[in-house]
């Protein structure tokens, strides 16, 4: 995995008191003009908020809310399948309207106890991490104040918050960019929207929270004015990579991050052992597992929950969705989808493995074959321009070129098997269901349509006849009438020669 991605939780000796982690992802994200909601947008494979959630899910919090609004549909049933696979509790909060920060918080601290350490983070910055979550908790608890700001230095702070402190150092308030005057504006260390609060005290700032600026809203970041106005701590800690805290709001930028993201990936894999001779055109997501001395050549897409084992050879040009490749393999410009490649195994160039596809340990799926549910026993081989389809070939066995596995009559689906060590001639055409059993020949050209028997020879063409003159007659004075006359005159005069 990605490191830093996870952490466990803070283990600081301070504090055993409860900790929330509330994720707010209600927006409509308007920049993005999309049907679709922005936190549901992808970034290496997961949503952005399945990104934050999981950083959330990291610090292992007791509990862990996401406030949804726009789309909260689509995005309660995403929470729904993150549940799942996180096997935690995901509480959604429905914000009714987007009346701000402060609001959303609002809604979530309503229903749940006040003690303990409220975290808040955002559905829209995918590469903030567990540790760092971890490490702002610490912090927080560390000073026992009661806002800790997370904060980042960046040299264009132009539409975020500026985070202004006093002469000593300590944080006094957040001014927002459209509430900012000219001095506050040239301020360069800009507020993440990420805190750790006291939930004590947050209940009870939220309720003076006041719609008294530029956009009617309630801000979060007004409870640092209010815990200064109550002589309570105000803390912060800068975080040093500056990606961490970078957020989407449009295409552009999901583009960025996401090829920093990427940039990451292939960073850590390389430093796990992996191969990579071109990074910057290779594309992993983040459930992409890899083994050592795996070699990745260029322009190679792996994603979802792909796996390649030690000393595979993928690519150049490939991409694999949810895929297995055995040891030692080798996937060379080729696509697959859910589909298994044993180890020794040789795909491609030009083949496309669709759902079920197995391919057995030293096996060959060739060039312009397509495979989709099948399985392709140890040893055996489709080399060359041939669909397998629902279909289940035995131990090494060879498919002759342009053989086509007629697998669909209309309505159904049917199978077809051949049996291990057979070999089926060129242009065969197998009409499911049928079997061609163990050690079984097929003649090139033949249809087959009825079970061969082991060890037979399937011969199922009609005998050929050839009809003389026939371009002459047909087709007088074309060209290829032109030229059987030239070769049938040399034909003649080497008929003579000879005699």
């Amino acid at each position: 995995m990605l490191e830093g991605v996870t952490a466990q939780p803070p283990s600081d000796g301070m504090s055993s008191d409860p900790v929330s982690v509330l994720v707010l992802a209600a927006g409509e994200g308007t920049r993005m003009r999309s049907a679709t909601p922005k936190v549901l947008h992808r970034i290496a494979g997961r949503s952005l908020l399945e990104h934050s959630v999981r950083a959330a899910a990291g610090i292992a919090p007791d509990e862990l809310s996401v406030v949804i609004g726009h789309g909260r549909q689509a995005v309660g049933q995403h929470l729904e399948r993150l549940e799942s696979e996180l096997d935690r509790g995901i509480t959604p909060v429905v914000q009714e309207e987007q009346l701000g920060t402060g609001h959303a918080v609002r809604c979530a601290t309503d229903q749940r106890d006040s003690s303990g350490t409220v975290v808040v983070t955002y559905g829209d910055i995918p590469l903030l991490d567990a540790d760092t979550l971890a490490s702002l908790l610490r912090e927080h608890r560390r000073r026992n104040d009661a806002v800790t700001v997370l904060t980042a230095v960046v040299d264009e702070p132009h539409g975020y918050g500026r985070v202004l402190r006093d002469g000593a150092g300590d944080v006094t308030a957040i001014v927002e960019q459209k509430d900012a005057d000219s001095e506050q504006a040239a301020v360069r260390e800009i507020n993440s929207g990420v805190y750790a609060f006291d939930a004590r005290f947050l209940d009870t700032a939220l309720r003076r929270l006041s719609t008294d600026n530029s956009q009617g809203e309630l801000y979060l970041t007004d409870v640092v004015e209010i815990a200064r106005g109550e002589g309570r701590g105000v803390g912060a800690l800068v975080c040093a990579d500056n990606w961490l805290v970078e957020g989407v709001n449009d295409r552009v930028q999901l583009a960025s991050v996401s090829a920093e993201h990427n940039r990451r990936l292939v960073r850590h894999w390389m430093r796990e052992g992996v191969t990579v001779t071109d990074p910057s055109s290779v594309w992993l997501d983040s459930d992409v597992v890899l083994d050592r001395d795996v070699v990745l050549e260029p322009n190679v897409q792996l994603r979802g929950g792909t796996s390649v084992a030690e000393g595979a050879h993928i690519g150049p040009d490939t991409t694999l969705t949810d895929c297995s490749v055995g040891t030692g393999a080798h996937v060379v410009r080729s696509h697959g989808e859910n589909a298994e490649v044993g180890p020794a195994a040789s795909v491609g160039p030009f083949a496309y493995l669709r759902s079920g596809a197995r391919l057995g340990s030293d096996g060959k799926v060739g060039t312009f074959v397509e495979v989709k549910n099948a399985e392709i026993g140890e040893g055996s081989k489709v080399p060359h321009l041939s669909y397998v389809g629902d279909a289940t070939i035995g131990t090494h066995s060879n498919i002759g070129a342009a053989t086509v596995f007629v697998n669909y009559d209309g309505v159904a689906k049917h199978h077809t098997v051949i049996g291990s060590y057979s070999r089926t001639g060129a242009d065969n055409m197998f009409v499911a269901p049928v079997r061609v059993d163990d050690g079984a020949y097929t003649a090139a050209g033949s249809v087959i349509t009825e079970d061969v028997p082991p060890g037979a020879m399937a011969v199922a063409r009609g005998r050929q006849r050839n009809i003389e003159g026939w371009v002459a007659k047909r087709r007088p004075g074309t060209a290829a009438d032109e030229a059987a006359q030239r070769a049938l005159a040399d034909r003649d005069n080497s008929t003579e020669t000879d005699e």
